[in-house]
């Protein structure tokens, strides 16, 4: 399986209840209804495990995807580029890393 994981923090902190809804509204769906998308989960982040230091980023996005080649191609739609417009608007500097699961 690949994913894309992306890491990130709001531009502004205060603008959680609007991101969430977005998200959930708008995003999610939008890149679920992609052919090469398998499954498109998003956490927000509460803390570092054993630690009481905050964690560098409030959002993880895993997004699975069974066919980079394809995402690629669908990603140049006026959809989901709409999509990602709207996403840089709420992200701060988002961190996309592309992988495969290892075992």
């Amino acid at each position: 399986m690949k994913a894309l994981i992306v890491l990130f923090n709001l531009k502004d902190r205060s603008a959680q209840e609007a991101y969430e809804a977005w998200a959930n509204a708008t995003d999610i769906p939008n890149v679920k209804s992609l052919k090469s998308i398998d499954e498109f989960k998003l956490f927000r982040t509460e803390g570092l495990f054993g630690s009481n230091e905050n964690p560098p980023y409030q959002y993880v996005e895993v997004i699975e995807v069974n066919d980079m080649a394809l995402f690629g191609a669908e990603a140049q739609s006026e959809v989901v580029q709409k999509t990602i417009a709207e996403f840089a608007a709420f992200a701060d500097n988002p961190i996309f890393m592309s992988c495969e699961q290892a075992g």
